[in-house]
């Protein structure tokens, strides 16, 4: 078992952290800070599953601002390479090298190396070290899982030319996944675990509070009624926070401070904007508009009352 290395956050309070939470505007359950609060002060990578547009990668962002500190972002695909993940080297700056004639040089010297995010995450040298996220690791292959271990174990990267390259400070690690394919043992048991639902109406209005302060409240409600309504449907893609946030945004633009119902015809045109798929758009056909409105019209009567 690998000696743990020091963390800069040992010494984070939970209040510290609701604080920053607060500052960034990002609305955090108990469990989330406290998970959170644990992954900093042990140093420990922090696995993030959830819905998409549940607040998983914003978290990594928020932890970054709050912290005054580089977020450093390795966005997963399929077919990611260890070359684009961790290091490469500059192959012409190297043929040049060769060709110049300079035989008593190595031309797989530091100068000549590309550090990727992986690499560069843990050669972070600000007074804080960065945040690493690691987005959407379940779209990479497994073969990339088990590039990821030496990295999250021990805080280090081996490049056979030079060495084995560890972090004097390990970074703050990141993982989100949205669950498209199971994530191997051997990687869940270097993390801590948090999973993100999807919001609450309650908490998805705390949301727009802080995101959007420039909408009506009583308008945020009918917006979080509809969001929460339209979830229950069959959707192909059902909206997220980040969704509702859009379109929240969208309506304020729209609306210049008016404090009205929304009417069905601007939920009709603003519907793009919570919902990303033709198939889903097409769903809110005029019965279903309906219910939407009257569930909007309830939320409002709940908070004017």
């Amino acid at each position: 078992m690998s000696e743990r290395r020091p963390t800069v956050f040992a010494d984070v309070t939970d209040e510290r952290l609701r604080g920053l939470f607060d500052e960034q505007s990002y609305v955090a359950e108990d469990d989330v800070v406290t998970t959170v609060l644990l992954a900093l002060r042990l140093g420990k990578p922090l696995l993030v599953e959830g819905e998409p547009g549940a607040g998983k990668t914003e978290l990594a962002k928020v932890l970054a601002a709050g912290f005054d500190t580089d977020l450093v972002r390795l966005q997963c695909y399929e077919g990611l390479t260890a070359e684009s993940a961790l290091y490469e080297w500059n192959y012409t700056k190297q043929l040049l090298a060769v060709q110049s004639g300079d035989d008593d040089a190595s031309v797989f010297a530091e100068e000549y190396l590309l550090e990727r995010p992986l690499l560069r995450a843990l050669r972070g040298d600000g007074d804080t070290p960065p945040v690493l996220l690691i987005d959407e690791v379940d779209r990479a292959d497994e073969e990339f899982e088990a590039l990821l271990l030496e990295v999250l174990s021990d805080f280090q990267v081996s490049v056979p030319e030079l060495g084995t390259i560890s972090a004097e400070t390990p970074p703050v690690v990141i993982i989100t996944s949205n669950r498209t394919r199971s994530l191997s043992d051997a990687l869940k048991r270097r993390c801590l675990f948090l999973h993100v639902s999807p919001p609450s109406m309650e908490k998805e209005r705390a949301i727009l509070e802080r995101k959007v302060p420039e909408l009506d409240g009583a308008v945020a409600a009918e917006l979080c009624a509809m969001a929460a309504r339209i979830r229950e449907e069959p959707l192909r893609k059902p909206p997220g926070a980040a969704e509702t946030i859009d379109w929240a945004r969208a309506v304020a633009a729209l609306r210049n401070d008016d404090t009205e119902p929304l009417t069905p015809e601007e939920v009709e045109e603003t519907l793009g904007c919570l919902l990303k798929e033709v198939e889903d758009i097409e769903r809110v056909d005029e019965s279903l508009l309906e219910t939407l409105v009257e569930a909007a019209a309830d939320a409002r009567a709940e908070v004017t009352t």
